[in-house]
C-alpha cells in the first residue's frame, strides 16, 4: 500500500512517545549534558596514544615507524622521529616521536592507524567532546595531548585492552627467554674453551 512505511514509522513514533510517560525503557532522551548515556565499549571516535607507567615522555609506545602516518588515507597524522633511541617495553632500544601531531578536523576515525600499528602503541579513543572556537591550533593535538595511560585504555577499551596485555606480555616473555638462552649458550662456550686451555706448570719445590 502506498505509504505504508510512512504509516508504520508514524506508529512506532507514537507508541515511544505515548510509552515513555509509563516505560523507563521508552524514555530514549536523556538530558544532556547533565545525564550521559554510558559509551559503549565498541565505541570509537578519534586516535591517542598509549603510554606505560606513570610517565608519558619515556613510556610511550609509538618507535616512530611512521606506519600509521603513510597509511592514514587523509593523511592527517604529522610525526618526526627522534635522533636518538629509548629502551621500549621489551627493554629494547628503540627511536620514538620526536613531534607527533594528528589532525582531528581532517580525521575520518577510519582506525586504519590502530590497525596498521605493530607495536599497539595508537588506539581509538570515546572522547567526542572536543569543539572549539580555535578552528585550526585547537583541533591540531600534539604528542603530550594525545597520550593516555594504558590504565584510561583499560577504563574505555577493557576486553581489547586485556587482549593487548597479554599479548604483549607473551612476546616479552619470549624475548627474555631467548635472552637468557642465548647468555647461557655464551656461558657455556665460555667454560667450555677455558677447560680445553693447559693448565699452567705447577712450581718445583725449592732451587731455582
Amino acid at each position: 500500500m502506498l505509504g505504508e512505511g510512512i504509516l508504520k514509522g508514524m506508529a512506532e513514533t507514537a507508541r515511544n512517545f505515548v510509552g515513555s510517560y509509563v516505560s523507563k525503557e521508552r524514555l530514549t532522551t536523556v538530558e544532556y549534558p547533565e545525564q550521559r548515556i554510558p559509551t559503549a565499549e565498541n565505541a570509537r571516535v578519534f586516535p591517542f596514544l598509549v603510554y606505560d607507567g606513570p610517565e608519558w615522555q619515556s613510556g610511550l609506545r609509538c618507535v616512530a615507524c611512521q606506519i600509521c602516518e603513510k597509511e592514514c588515507p587523509p593523511k592527517c597524522i604529522y610525526i618526526d622521529k627522534s635522533t636518538d633511541k629509548k629502551p621500549d617495553f621489551v627493554g629494547k632500544a628503540q627511536f620514538y616521536p620526536a613531534k607527533f601531531d594528528i589532525d582531528v578536523s581532517v580525521c575520518m576515525s577510519c582506525q586504519i592507524c590502530v590497525e596498521v600499528c605493530p607495536f599497539e602503541a595508537i588506539k581509538m579513543d570515546t572522547q567526542f567532546e572536543l569543539a572549539t572556537d580555535d578552528r585550526f591550533g585547537g583541533l591540531l593535538l600534539d604528542r603530550e595531548q594525545l597520550s593516555k595511560s594504558n590504565e584510561y585504555y583499560h577504563s574505555i577499551h577493557p576486553t581489547e585492552a586485556t587482549e593487548v596485555d597479554n599479548r604483549l606480555a607473551e612476546e616479552k616473555a619470549k624475548v627474555e627467554a631467548k635472552a637468557e638462552a642465548a647468555a647461557a649458550a655464551a656461558a657455556a662456550k665460555a667454560a667450555a674453551v677455558a677447560a680445553l686451555k693447559p693448565n699452567p706448570p705447577a712450581p718445583t719445590a725449592g732451587g731455582d
